[in-house]
């Protein structure tokens, strides 16, 4: 089992890693929508925040030379399903016709009071 850490990326805000490779699968923590530079928020809209989470996920990728193809199952954890098209069409940029298994669920709250957290299982494999 190897921890996963990376400046590209915002820094844990608890007792976990970024992500954990064990075996032949690589499994990103739920990422929210901080710039890693600032520390802060992106913004308060949900398609700059499904942005920014996403562009986490993919520094984590990338610091392991990965990419989002990688992934085979992700999570997102949204306080507003009414926002889904929204979201589903900010994460689907980021993905073109790679089409990784997921489930959407809304959340009463999120760490950081985020509006939006994606997990992420990626098959180093590939």
């Amino acid at each position: 089992m190897k921890f996963i850490t990376t400046n590209e990326a915002p820094q844990a805000i608890g007792p976990y890693s970024q992500a954990v490779q064990a075996g032949d699968f690589l499994y990103i923590s739920g990422q929210l929508p901080i710039n890693p530079n600032t520390g802060k928020f992106i913004s308060d809209n949900i398609v700059e925040q499904t942005t920014q989470v996403m562009k986490n996920i993919i520094a984590i990728l990338t610091s392991q030379g990965l990419s989002i193809k990688n992934i085979v199952k992700t999570n997102i954890y949204v306080v507003n399903l009414a926002h889904f098209n929204e979201i589903n069409d900010a994460y689907g940029t980021f993905l073109n016709d790679h089409k990784p298994a997921r489930a959407a669920i809304e959340v009463n709250k999120l760490p950081k009071n985020a509006q939006i957290e994606i997990e992420a299982i990626a098959y180093i494999k590939q």
